[in-house]
């Protein structure tokens, strides 16, 4: 036989490995807040206050009753 050895020479064995996955679903929460935000703004209300007076007019003495001004009070002009 084509000379033959006397031992055989005997390799480490070769490993061929096939992966496989299966998916397994994990859950990841999330959390999200919501916030409303209500901001106060100042806004200006104008109040307007309406105020009467009585102011009393004295003709005076004079002609016809206008004094010697002639109808014209010193308190408007």
């Amino acid at each position: 036989m084509y000379g033959c050895v006397g031992t055989p020479i005997c390799c480490p064995p070769q490993y061929c490995v096939r992966n496989y996955y299966t998916p397994r679903v994990v859950p990841v929460i999330h959390p999200v807040v919501n916030v409303n935000r209500y901001n106060v703004v100042n806004v200006p209300q104008h109040v307007y206050q309406p105020m009467t007076t009585n102011v009393v007019v004295d003709p005076g003495q004079g002609y016809g009753g206008y004094g010697g001004n002639l109808g014209y009070n010193r308190l408007f002009f």
